[in-house]
Formats: structure tokens, sequence, C-alpha cells
């Protein structure tokens, strides 16, 4: 059977492809350490679970579900509350996952050759998105020494006849978060241009130390006509397998997004819609999401400091997310327990079939010097993994 061009060019996700590796070997009985997933190692709060039960048995099992108008208010309420910003329930679309509503957006927006910003390092299904679309990823590589983050000027200089430019902060792969200045400064840039802005901001709730969140809507209101945000309940609710997500945005946008959902899922899971309107509304919720937020506010300290005391490994410390991204490209050009290691992906070989241990190569996200680590994982996971990799490297340097 001959595939289409389209889906012939999209490789499969690298950070679902190292977690099935790593799930297999673990199947196999090997200790594997995994430092590849992207979902939290929390259950979802039990008041959810038990709004879901609760449809479930009064029978919300059928299209178009009884407390979808609801959940696009408290959307709304949430977006009022949280981040100062004004939206009505025609302006939300409510997805399966935050990737979907990011999907359908590409869908609607983008023409063959269309050009998307993508600042670099970046989640990796960003540029597969936009090809499946038609559209032209480019990217706009960054540094760990600018912080992973694009200047203005930067972004200026490449805008060109670009439609549409990617923000994610709090960032995944790098766990960077940008500052109110340094948003209004891209804004103000981006007004100068034609850009629509999508600002993917899954990752809200998740930031640490004394960072502030602070979404690109609420700094930039005089953008609102052409700027998307993307959010959903996977990451600060434990609510990955769930597949919801939202975009809020204008409202012939929405109106367009949910014209496509009537021809591909019609709507979201009827029951989980229960459970995302308590997420958004319980008032044991914000209990619930600094629990985690805490604990992984610690985590992501320990593994920055490990990582850090690595050989010949640096690392930017993490103010959101949970995720490191430490750039080992100076134990490229070696070879690690037989492997030669030239790249993030052999880097990443070598730690899986020596050590045991599971990351994501950093060419994933546009930045082969890099790799990336999870910390949704125990402290005592993440020791475990931090010294089989000192014992490689030491083992390494020592030849």
């Amino acid at each position: 059977m001959k595939l289409s061009g389209r889906i012939s060019c999209v490789p499969a996700s690298a950070t679902i492809a190292i977690t099935m590796r790593a799930g297999q070997m673990k199947a196999e009985g090997i200790d594997v350490v995994s430092f590849g997933a992207g979902e939290p190692d929390f259950d979802t709060p039990q008041f959810i679970k038990d709004s879901a039960k609760a449809a479930l048995d009064a029978g919300d099992t059928k299209y178009n579900p009884r407390q979808l108008k609801a959940l696009k208010q408290a959307i709304c309420d949430k977006l009022a509350r949280d981040n100062g910003v004004t939206a009505s329930p025609e302006q939300v679309a409510v997805t399966f996952g935050g990737k979907h509503a990011l999907y359908d957006a590409f869908q609607v927006l983008l023409n063959p050759g269309d050009k998307v910003l993508i600042p670099a390092p970046y989640w990796v299904s960003y540029p597969e998105q936009v090809k499946l679309a038609g559209g032209v990823p480019v990217a706009m590589p960054t540094s760990p020494a600018g912080g992973f983050k694009i200047p203005p000027r930067q972004m200026l200089d490449m805008a060109g006849d670009a439609k549409i430019i990617v923000l994610n902060s709090p960032s995944n792969p790098t766990g960077i978060t940008y500052t109110r200045q340094e948003l209004a400064a891209l804004a103000e840039a981006i007004g100068k241009t034609d850009l629509i802005v999508f600002s993917d901001e899954i990752y809200e709730n998740l930031i640490y130390g004394e960072t502030k969140f602070f979404s690109m809507a609420t700094v930039a209101p005089h953008l609102a006509d052409r700027m998307v945000i993307f959010n959903g309940l996977a990451k600060a609710f434990s609510m990955t397998g769930w597949r919801l997500g939202w975009a809020a945005g204008p409202k012939d946008f929405i109106g367009a997004v949910n014209r496509l959902m009537s021809h591909e899922t019609t709507n979201p899971v009827s029951f989980a819609v229960a459970g995302a309107y308590e997420a958004y509304t319980n008032p044991k919720a914000p209990e619930a999401i600094e629990a985690m937020r805490a604990e992984f506010e610690v985590r992501g300290k320990h593994l920055y400091q490990r990582l850090s005391a690595l050989p010949d490994v640096t690392c930017v410390m993490p103010t959101g997310a949970f995720y490191c991204f430490p750039d080992v490209h100076r134990h490229y050009g070696r070879r690690i327990a037989g492997v030669e290691v030239n790249n993030s992906m052999t880097f990443a070989k070598a730690c899986l079939e020596s050590a045991n241990v599971a990351l994501v190569p950093g060419d994933a996200f546009g930045e082969d010097r890099c790799v990336r680590l999870s910390f949704a994982t125990s402290l005592q996971e993440i020791d475990k993994g931090l010294d089989r990799l000192a014992e490689l490297l030491r083992e390494e340097g020592s030849r």
C-alpha cells in the first residue's frame, strides 16, 4: 500500500518512541530508568475522577456532552481569573488534548507554502504539524547563553513573510519561562509585523522559584485579534490520558476549528468533559495543583544540580515545566561504552544500551547539542539514573 507524501515525510514522535523502547526493555526484565515521558507521574485528583464517574452513571455518553457549554464558560472564567483575558464561550474550542488543538489550528490557518516561525529548541510536534498542514516550519535558533530565548531583533530579522509565530512558555524541552518584560519586548516587535501569535501555555501552572507566569495575551491585549491561546488539563491536573485541551481566540478562527472538528471528532469525550469542568471549578483544584507543582520544584532543582555536576555537562536551570535540557556536546567525538558518540542520538543510545537510562535526543527538538530529561519521576529514580550516568561518563573519561 503506497502511503501519501504528507505522512511519508513525518517521523514518529521521538519522545513517544523513547518511552515505548524503555517500556519494552522493562517488559523484558531490564531495570531501566526512564527520563523520557512528558507526563506527570501523579494520579488524576480523585474529585475529578468522581465527576467523570458520576457523568457516566447519569448517562452522559452521547454526542454533544451536556457540560460542554458549561466547560467553555469555565475556561473563560479561568482566563479572566488567572490571566486577565476576556473571552466568550464562542471563542473557545475544546479538543482531544492540546496537541489536537494545535494541529487543527495549523490546518485552518495555513495555505501551502505559508511559513511558521518556531523558536528552537521546540516541542517535537510543532514542525511536523506545520508540514502536515502544507506549511513550512522555520526554526529560529537560540542558545543556552541566551537562556534559550528568542531576542526581538532576531525575530524581526527572520519574520519576512511568515504567517505565524509559535511561543511556548514555560517551555518543552528547555524548562525556560519568559518574563513579562521579555514578552512585552517580543510583543512590540510582533506588532511591527502581520504575524499571528500561537501562545502554547500548557505548562502555565508548573513554575518554580521566584518565576511568575505571564500569558502573552495578558501582556499584549492589543494583539488579541491575531492571537490564539493553547492550553489543557494534561500537565497541571495529571490528565494526560483524558485527552482534553482547548484553544481560545477570535470567533472566526474558533468557528473554523469547530467546522473542522465536525468532520473529524464531532466533540470531545462526553464524560471526560465533566471531569474537566470539575477541574476548573472545584475549590480543591488549587491545592491539588500546588501539591504536584511543589514536588516538581524539588525534583527539578535536584536534577539540575546533579546534571551540572557531571563532567563536561552544562545545564540551564528550569523555571517551569518538568524538563532539564543539558548540553552534552563536549562528549561528542568520544567513544562511550563501545558507542561512537557524535551527536545527541548516539549519546542517548550509549546511555540506554550501556547504562539503562532513557533520555530523549535533542536533535528531535532542533538542538543537537543537548538531550532532554523529564523530572516527572521520583527522586529515587532521578538519583538512580544520575548515578548511572555519572558512572558511565567517569568510565569514558578515564580511558
